[in-house]
């Protein structure tokens, strides 16, 4: 079992934009920001940044960490410039914000396009970043296994195919099932495929520690999808989290937090 650290009185988090290159114009990144001392950077999906930010308080307030998590350009209202077309350039961005912040040690977090994010940021050997959880990513071509084509899903087919009990799925004010995802926001990165077929072979070269954490009952991209990203990451270990589906950072946070903590401790016993 992981004992968790005492909580201690949090921060309020504070919420910052900051202008980033380096990528040809300048972009603007609206970051929350919960200051503590072990730092994280946590990457949403395709849902957007409400579908992170009840695990961000979590992880911060159960670890001391000090925890970041922006919305990406585009989602959310937020600016996003012509340029930032694909997640590779998305990933420079937060490399450049790791910069701006001097932050050494950062464990980067992702799900779903959050997760193919976060590969991409480990892919990009920053000495800032000293390792990725993958959380349900997208964005591997696996023969047999595409991502499910989230284009034109009404609510309950999206809800259906992204929890194991859809009706723990949280109701949005409108009367319809939320959050759900900026489809355009996130065809703007990804691509209707959600894939890269570069990416296997890049992935074959990381030297970074990397846990793939799975839902089992994931209808987005399936345990067999996820085995496969596993296997093409040298350094990686592989997760199953039971009665779990795409968003385990929604419908089992504390499993996830616990899954977790415990590749940060098995990297903490290999060091000795």
């Amino acid at each position: 079992m992981t004992t968790l650290p005492e909580a201690g009185a949090l921060r309020p988090a504070r919420t910052r934009t900051h202008a980033l290159g380096p990528v040809e114009v300048t972009v603007e990144v609206t970051v929350e920001d919960r200051d503590r001392t072990r730092p994280f950077l946590l990457l949403h999906g395709g849902g957007g940044v409400a579908t992170m930010a009840g695990f961000a308080g979590l992880l911060a307030e159960r670890t001391r960490s000090r925890v970041l998590l922006p919305t990406h350009p585009g989602f959310g209202g937020t600016p996003k410039p012509e340029s930032l077309t694909n997640v590779i350039e998305l990933a420079r961005v937060y490399v450049a914000l790791l910069e701006r912040l001097d932050l050494t040690g950062v464990t980067v977090a992702g799900n779903s396009f959050g997760g193919w994010l976060a590969a991409e940021i480990a892919l990009l050997g920053s000495p800032r970043v000293s390792a990725a959880v993958l959380v349900d990513p997208v964005g591997l071509e696996v023969e047999g296994h595409a991502p499910a084509d989230v284009r034109g899903l009404s609510p309950a087919e999206l809800r259906a195919l992204s929890w194991h009990d859809p009706s723990k799925a949280p109701v949005a004010d409108d009367g319809g099932t939320g959050p759900s995802p900026d489809v355009r926001a996130l065809l703007g990165y990804t691509g209707p495929a959600m894939t890269d077929p570069t990416l296997a072979a890049r992935l074959a070269g990381l030297d970074l520690p990397v846990q793939v954490i799975w839902g089992e009952s994931d209808g987005i991209v399936s345990p067999a999808y996820g085995r496969a990203f596993a296997a093409a990451i040298p350094r990686s270990t592989f997760t199953v989290l039971p009665r779990t589906g795409h968003l385990p950072q929604l419908e089992t946070p504390e499993e996830l937090l616990g899954a977790l903590l415990d590749f940060g401790l098995q990297r903490c016993c290999k060091q000795f």
